[in-house]
């Protein structure tokens, strides 16, 4: 059994000890405000492994030409209705034990854990979020040709993004920002400055500016938006989603538990969690029989385990573009 004792820590002698910890090195506050509305994270509680919405199909010519010169019988249409189903994940917490002497010796107790590690799980949660959303919003665009833009072995430049909008015509409006990796948006504003773009080389791309053809900008280095090691010839995923495009719902509460163990050469303090949260794809639904339940990233991340199910893909969750 992996248990902490005194001599994994710093004990500091007259010394000050903060009470930090090591933060994740990648911007993980990316929902709601954040992305426009492009990505939402609500609370709901949600029974079962899925949830499933049901809707009313399109209906295929339902206003026709009448000829005012006929009275023969028509055919009668009918209505259908569909369902977008999100997937549960469920995620473990720890465990994680300490002994009471090793906090001692830096003056706290089993508290200064529960205080530590609640800022570290705060943290890490939102990473969860907004990776598994990323993960499968850009698995569920990926399987669609139609809105799928390549740029090709190039920079990313403003011209790309517009060849991306494109796919929705008409509806390219209702893209309200952009999710990219940090690389993908270093060379859209280096591609600017060399182009000299107007003002664009003064001004910070990470708002709605004619750089982004006034959208606002997600920079955030989630594994989806980066395919292949490091070298030129790395592949990067740029998203435009509309609002609501990928929706995490935390749908159970958080459980906690902080207990003393005994039965060791030391006493100490152990700390285990779950969690759980459902991800919904706007106009895709989650493919129960393929997916299946709980699924592991991979899964996640599968084109082929997320269905099209709204007839008209200007009304799904939004485009992506290509470039090396």
């Amino acid at each position: 059994m992996a248990a902490g004792t005194k001599s994994d820590f710093k004990i500091y002698h007259e010394e000050y000890y903060g009470g930090m910890y090591e933060a994740l090195a990648q911007n993980v506050n990316g929902f709601n405000a954040a992305s426009n509305g492009g990505l939402r994270l609500v609370q709901k509680e949600l029974l079962g492994d899925y949830e499933k919405e049901s809707f009313n199909d399109q209906i295929a010519d339902f206003i026709t030409r009448r000829d005012i010169t006929s009275v023969a019988a028509v055919t009668d249409k009918k209505m259908t209705q569909d369902e977008m189903v999100s997937v549960k994940l469920n995620r473990k917490i720890g465990p994680v034990m300490q002994t009471n002497d090793a906090w001692r010796k830096i003056g706290k107790d089993e508290k200064e854990m529960s205080f530590v590690l609640g800022k570290m799980i705060a943290t890490q949660k939102a990473h969860d979020f907004l990776e598994s959303s990323v993960r499968a919003v850009e698995a569920a665009l990926s399987g669609q040709t139609a809105i799928c833009y390549d740029a090709g072995a190039y920079d990313l430049t403003v011209t790309h993004l517009a060849s991306g909008l494109e796919k929705l015509g008409d509806m390219s409006q209702r893209v309200v920002c952009w999710v990219m990796h940090s690389y993908s948006y270093y060379s859209l504003v280096k591609t600017a400055i060399s182009a000299k773009i107007f003002e664009e080389a003064g001004r910070v791309v990470y708002g709605a500016t004619p750089g982004t053809l006034n959208k606002p900008v997600l920079v955030t280095d989630c594994d989806a938006l980066r395919i292949g090691a490091d070298s030129d010839y790395t592949t990067y995923h740029v998203l435009g989603l509309v609002a609501g495009g990928v929706v995490a719902t935390e749908s159970e509460d958080e459980d906690i538990v902080l207990e003393p163990v005994t039965g060791l050469e030391n006493l100490g303090h152990r700390l285990q969690g779950e969690y759980a949260y459902n991800i919904g794809v706007k106009g895709f639904t989650w493919d129960v029989t393929n997916g299946g339940v709980n699924p592991t990233d991979n899964a996640l991340g599968l084109a082929s385990n997320w269905d099209k199910v709204y007839t008209d893909i200007k009304n799904c969750a939004g485009i992506r573009v290509t470039h090396t």
